[in-house]
């Protein structure tokens, strides 16, 4: 199938009031899984190369397997770089990937303004729309106080004035990962329709897994068009592995197997909570 415009389904997905889903692959099996939930639930995918298949294969094969396993799909599909420095963003751009997200978070805000300004730049002149993050977003666990750590309002539009961004990934009371029985931060939705109405472009929550049904829905309602979820299937994944393996001595590749069918399922379920199932463009 060609590929889908990244900035096009942000805008369809923000026009019909529901979010896209963006997910993160590991191997040929979770590739595979999040392109076969794609097409059966008729819905339009982010298939993201994140921080932890970079160290282990490295963007360029990551990108050409995703393409390879995407391409021979049904599916309508972007390939994301998730949480690129400035080296991957520039490489991912060389290899053809079709939306990236610059990761300046950590930087001081005014170097932060100016390395994504300059990305965006680039961006764009490849017609390659630009994703940032303003705000700080902690592993589960860690002990915050979380004013520190919300998207200030007043940076997030100049942030988003001054660099061209496409869309903002903002933190309020977002975490990274997941620990079973650990009740995760009620989400600032307040705080979240401020900073839609300040900037004036779609918003993005990373560490989506975990977060209740409720708040993904008031999330969505407040602004939000691009849910970035990983721990959630991956949980799923394994599951599929340790309950084959709890069988005995089975092979790998059937293992597996039932790790794929079990993270399909759960792509899916989290395709039809965003509402993007059936939103797959014809």
């Amino acid at each position: 199938m060609p590929w889908t415009d990244p900035a096009k389904l942000i805008e369809d997905a923000r026009a019909g009031g529901y979010a896209i889903g963006a997910f993160n692959m590991h191997n040929v099996e979770t590739t595979e899984a999040l392109v076969w939930a794609a097409e059966q639930a008729e819905a339009p995918v982010f298939l993201q190369v994140g921080r932890a298949i970079v160290p282990h294969m490295g963007v360029r094969k990551a990108f050409e397997m995703t393409k390879r396993v995407a391409e021979e799909s049904n599916a309508q599909f972007v390939i994301h770089l998730d949480h690129g420095p400035w080296d991957e963003c520039l490489e991912a751009i060389k290899l053809g990937f079709n939306s990236i997200m610059y990761d300046g978070a950590h930087l001081p805000f005014e170097e932060n303004i100016k390395t994504t300004r300059r990305i965006v730049e680039i961006a764009h002149d490849f017609g390659i729309p630009v994703e940032a993050e303003l705000g700080k977003i902690p592993d589960v666990g860690e002990s915050v106080h979380w004013p520190d750590y919300y998207t200030d309002v007043g940076e997030a539009k100049r942030f988003v004035e001054e660099t061209g961004v496409d869309y903002l990934a903002i933190s309020v009371g977002i975490v990274h990962g997941v620990i079973p029985g650990l009740k995760p931060e009620p989400l600032a939705i307040e705080r979240t329709l401020e900073i839609r109405d300040a900037v004036g472009i779609p918003l993005v929550l990373h560490g989506a897994s975990g977060i209740p049904e409720n708040e993904v829905l008031a999330a969505c309602a407040a602004g939000v068009h691009k849910f970035n979820a990983d721990t959630d299937l991956r949980h799923a994944f394994r599951a599929g592995i340790e309950a084959v393996w709890a069988k005995g001595d089975y092979q790998l590749e059937e293992a597996m197997a039932e790790g794929r069918t079990r993270m399909v399922a759960a792509t899916i379920e989290k395709m039809k909570l965003y509402g993007c199932a059936g939103k797959a463009p014809r």
